[in-house]
C-alpha cells in the first residue's frame, strides 16, 4: 500500500595490442639486422619508483613523533563509533582504533587529539595535514579511491545501508515504501544508493535532504519524513537517541555494502602500513586469543610462534615499521583486541547490542568477513 504519492524525478572498446614496437618487419623495409630491442627502452622517460627501506620512518610518522601526539579524525558525534560522555571524554569504536595507534606509536593510548569532522571535513582535513588519519566510518568506494586523493588502510567494520522507520506504519520490507518521504544525508554515499535503490524497482520516493546525520536524526524524529536511511549501524546508533527507541524498527533490507575504514594522506605510503598493520593487530589478536587481560602473560608464556611474533617476542616486524617491536603488545594492552573493542562499543556491552554478523572473524561460527593479515 502506497503511503504517500509524491513526484519523483525519472531520468567494448576493444584496445589493440602494440606488438609492431618489440617487431621489425624486413618486408615493410626495416632493418632486418635488428632481432632484439632493449629490454628497458620502454622505461626511458619513467619516474623511478621511490623505495622505502624497512624501518624507514615517514614524513607523517616523523611529524607525529615530533608533535608527541596523533591527530585523529572523528564523527562529530555518533552513539558507538565517536561521541563525548559526560564526563567530556571520547569513547567509541573508532575512537579505540585511534587510541590503539597513539599506544603502538607512544606507548600511551592518550597520546590524541580527537578532531571532530563532518561528512563534508573529512577529506579536506586529512589532505590540508589538519589530522593524521581519519576513522570515521567512511566507505571505501572506487570514486573516493580514485578522486580523493586518499588511501584506505583497511576495513575495520562491514555495514549496509538500511531504513528506519516507525513501528505504527506496520511495514516489513523497504519495498513498501513506495511514495514514502525519507530523510537521507546530502553529499553521502546512502544519498546515492537510495536513488538506485527505487529506479532499479521503479518506486517513487520523497527524497528529504539533510546536510548531517545528526539534523536527519531530528527530522526523522520530528516526523517530517517517514522512513530514515542510513547505515544500519547509523540507524542503531540514531534509535537510542530518540524517546522512545522501541517504537522504531530497523527494516530487515540491507541496500548496499559498506566497508568502512581508516583513510589516510596518499603520498606516505609508509604511513599506510602502519596504520594498516596496527588494524591487523588487534584483528589476529582476537583469533590468538589474546586479550587485554591476557597479553602480558602471553608474551612472556606463548609457545605459538604467531603470538609470539605478534607481540614482539621474536623477529623485528615493528622494527620494519620504524616502530618498537612491542608495537603491537602496546595497541592490545591499552584497549584489548578486535573483539574486545567491538563489544565494548557496539556488541552485547553496549546500548546498540549489534550482533557480530559480518564482523565476526573468518573462522568463528558463523563466519564474518575478518580476517587478519598474517604477520610473517
Amino acid at each position: 500500500m502506497t503511503i504517500r504519492t509524491s513526484p519523483w524525478f525519472r531520468h567494448l572498446c576493444v584496445a589493440g595490442t602494440a606488438l609492431a614496437a618489440a617487431l621489425t618487419l624486413a618486408a615493410c623495409g626495416g632493418d632486418d639486422r635488428k632481432t632484439a630491442v632493449d629490454p628497458n627502452e620502454d622505461l626511458e622517460g619513467l619516474d623511478p619508483v621511490e623505495a622505502t627501506a624497512p624501518g624507514t620512518i615517514g614524513p607523517t610518522l616523523a611529524a607525529v613523533r615530533r608533535r608527541g601526539r596523533l591527530n585523529c579524525g572523528v564523527h562529530e558525534g555518533l552513539v558507538g563509533f565517536a561521541y563525548t560522555d559526560n564526563r567530556g571524554q571520547w569513547r567509541g569504536f573508532d575512537v579505540d582504533f585511534c587510541r590503539a595507534m597513539a599506544a603502538a606509536i607512544f606507548n600511551d593510548p592518550n597520546a590524541v587529539r580527537f578532531v571532530p569532522l563532518s561528512t563534508a571535513q573529512r577529506f579536506e582535513a586529512l589532505r590540508e595535514g589538519r589530522v593524521d588519519v581519519v576513522w570515521r566510518n567512511t566507505s571505501w568506494t572506487m570514486d573516493r579511491d580514485v578522486t580523493e586523493d586518499v588511501s584506505f588502510a583497511g576495513i575495520n567494520y562491514y555495514d549496509g545501508q538500511g531504513f528506519m522507520v516507525r513501528r505504527s506504519l506496520n511495514l516489513g520490507s523497504a519495498s513498501e515504501l513506495n511514495g514514502a518521504r525519507i530523510c537521507v544525508q546530502n553529499n553521502s554515499t546512502s544519498q546515492l544508493n537510495l536513488a538506485d535503490y527505487f529506479r532499479l524497482r521503479g518506486l517513487e520516493y520523497e527524497p528529504v535532504v539533510v546536510s548531517s546525520e545528526e539534523e536527519a536524526r531530528r527530522a526523522y524524529a520530528a516526523e517530517r519524513c517517514d522512513a530514515f536511511t542510513a547505515d544500519v549501524s547509523a540507524l542503531a546508533a540514531a534509535r537510542t537517541t530518540l524517546a522512545s527507541p522501541e517504537q522504531h524498527a530497523i527494516l530487515p533490507d540491507v541496500i548496499s555494502k559498506e566497508p568502512l575504514g581508516p583513510i589516510v594522506r596518499r603520498d606516505d605510503p609508509h604511513w599506510t602500513r602502519v596504520v594498516r598493520w596496527t588494524l591487523n593487530a588487534l584483528i589476529l589478536a582476537e583469533e590468538y586469543g589474546v586479550t587485554r587481560q591476557t597479553v602480558a602473560d602471553q608474551a612472556r608464556e606463548a609457545r605459538d610462534p604467531r603470538i609470539r611474533r605478534l607481540l614482539g617476542v621474536e623477529g623485528q616486524f615493528g622494527t620494519r615499521l620504524g616502530l618498537s617491536d612491542r608495537w603491537a603488545y602496546q595497541a592490545i594492552s591499552a584497549v584489548g583486541n578486535y573483539g574486545e573493542i567491538f563489544a565494548r562499543n557496539l556488541g552485547s556491552d553496549s546500548a546498540l547490542d549489534l550482533a557480530r554478523g559480518l564482523n565476526a572473524q573468518w573462522n568463528a561460527t558463523p563466519g564474518g568477513l575478518i580476517y587478519g593479515l598474517p604477520i610473517r
